[in-house]
């Protein structure tokens, strides 16, 4: 099915992803530098869909020990307790910081889920060649590449409450392996989305293969 879009691709130029200068390469199999900032040009990011799906699934495996392991753990005298994310959020809930439970929990659970969802969505589109929703589309890439970073206040907030509360030999917090598991999450979804190339949604949107195949 054929939109009738006119691309970049079909006039034969090339637009750079460092600086967004679009140029007609003398050869569009060897597109070579950008004229403007010197970065090297591509019609489509090789193998993007194969390495986002990579990444994909391995932020989903590290997904799962990111919410049931401990990520902050507080040692006193007598005991040591660790909480995990939701734990948490309960607590904030509970002591009356339920502004502040909201945006953990969405920052540290919902955030990275949807990501996960987001771009398994855009990369299922394009290997369907679905014509309908390009644009939505396109605004939703763009999306989760500006909310995904804020995923990382999780983290943020185990660095500062561990640099805080070091009362050393009565209290101590020290970050569980929760935490590592968390951030991998955040800095595979972070690549994963800088390594789909939103250009092949408009290719999808032709029905055609491109030269990711």
């Amino acid at each position: 099915m054929s939109t009738g879009l006119l691309t970049g691709m079909k006039l034969g130029l090339v637009s750079c992803e460092a600086c967004g200068l679009l140029s007609r390469p003398a050869d569009i199999d060897d597109p070579g530098s950008c004229p403007r900032c010197g970065n090297a040009l591509s019609l489509r990011r090789k193998n993007a869909i194969q390495r986002t799906w990579a990444l994909i699934l391995a932020a989903a495996i590290c997904y799962i020990p990111a919410n049931i392991l401990p990520v902050l753990t507080t040692i006193t005298v007598t005991s040591a307790e660790d909480d995990t994310i939701l734990d948490g959020v309960v607590l904030l809930y509970t002591t009356g910081s339920w502004p502040l439970a909201l945006i953990v929990l969405i920052a540290s659970v919902v955030i990275p889920l949807a990501k996960l969802i987001a771009l398994s969505y855009l990369l299922l589109s394009v290997q369907r060649s679905a014509a309908m929703g390009m644009h939505e589309r396109v605004r939703l890439y763009r999306l989760v590449e500006i909310v995904g970073r804020w995923s990382m206040l999780d983290v943020f907030v185990d660095t500062f409450t561990v640099a805080l509360i070091q009362l050393k030999p009565l209290m101590s917090v020290k970050p569980g392996p929760g935490v590592i598991f968390f951030a991998a999450v955040v800095v595979l979804t972070m690549i994963a989305a800088q390594t789909f190339d939103p250009r092949l949604i408009w290719d999808a949107g032709e029905g055609k293969e491109g030269p990711h195949d």
